[in-house]
């Protein structure tokens, strides 16, 4: 770590900047979350903490939600040889509730006499029909009355609460928690999303936080690694560094997508660089290239190329 800056690891609590708190993006009080705990809970301090504890936190939780359920007699086991035109690979379990439609493409469970299969859970309501499922890295557990169209792509460990629209093409890679109420299209990689998050286009988010109500446009995504990173092997990329009241922070990881606290708006189109976080109540219109730093809450960042100008070249060193 370089002279001078400042690791938001080793902070305690209380001086973890405002602009890296849980509370300056998200009202828990206004809107309740199921996984609240994952945003306030012990040894989380910061946003920060959050993005990096998403995985180990579906985890935990998809394994205790499975195992009371199943253990209540909620759902029936459902063998693979009773899936009628599932393609199925490798060893998995399915539990699926009475009044869920169950009919994927495919399933991808673990290879090998020593691993033990992962399971899906399937709650009542829900249709997923033509889907693909990948239980070879983790659990998968949905929630009641969602519809899950063809050509979804889901990975474990991931969460889905209730009554979500999941649209034909969106993937879900791993360490995904989506709440409930939401609409969705696109890629989703180790990312929370809160009530009512709509991402009905496609887009991407990886290694971020959306807030309840807030939204991306058509086409609209959200970069985790810088561009010039992308030139350097994945071991030798260096941590993302944060400015923050004229202090330079180490964030302590090397990928950090979008911070996009309650009802936050991007607009189709746009594109945020790694680590740019926007206080709630913020909309970017379309065509905006948000810069990596700090916004809102309750701002609107325009885009006006026959003003200012958008393209500058530059030597590559």
């Amino acid at each position: 770590m370089a002279t001078g800056m400042i690791s938001v690891k080793d902070l305690s609590k209380a001086d973890v900047p405002m602009a890296l708190r849980v509370d300056t993006y998200f009202d828990l009080k206004s809107y309740p979350n199921a996984h609240e705990e994952l945003l306030t809970g012990e040894g989380i301090d910061s946003v920060l903490d959050v993005v990096a504890g998403i995985g180990k936190y579906a985890k935990n939780w998809i394994a205790d939600a499975i195992g009371e359920r199943v253990a209540s007699g909620a759902a029936k086991r459902i063998p693979a040889e009773d899936l009628p035109g599932a393609q199925c690979l490798g060893k998995f379990e399915v539990y699926v509730e009475d009044g869920a439609v169950f009919q994927p493409a495919n399933i991808v469970g673990v290879t090998g006499d020593d691993k033990e299969p992962f399971k899906i859970y399937v709650s009542k309501g829900t249709s997923l029909v033509g889907s693909s499922i990948f239980l070879n890295e983790g659990d998968i557990f949905i929630g009641e009355d969602n519809v899950i169209e063809q050509g979804v792509g889901i990975k474990g460990p991931t969460i889905i609460g209730s009554k979500n629209d999941v649209r034909l093409g969106a993937y879900f890679r791993g360490s995904v928690i989506i709440s409930d109420g939401c609409t969705l299209r696109g890629e989703i990689k180790n990312a929370l999303l809160l009530d009512k998050a709509n991402f009905p286009h496609p887009s991407y988010l990886g290694d971020s936080i959306c807030g309840y109500m807030s939204h991306f446009g058509n086409q609209a995504t959200a970069a985790n690694v810088g561009i010039l990173q992308g030139l350097v092997e994945a071991k030798d990329r260096i941590n993302i560094t944060l400015r923050i009241d004229g202090k330079i922070y180490d964030a302590g990881t090397r990928k950090l997508g979008i911070i996009l606290g309650d009802w936050s708006q991007v607009g189709c189109n746009s594109v945020a660089d790694p680590a740019t976080f926007l206080a709630p109540y913020t909309v970017v219109y379309p065509l905006t290239s948000i810069r990596k730093g700090f916004y809102g809450p309750r701002q609107i960042i325009k885009n006006k190329p026959m003003e200012k100008g958008v393209v500058e070249i530059s030597a590559l060193r």
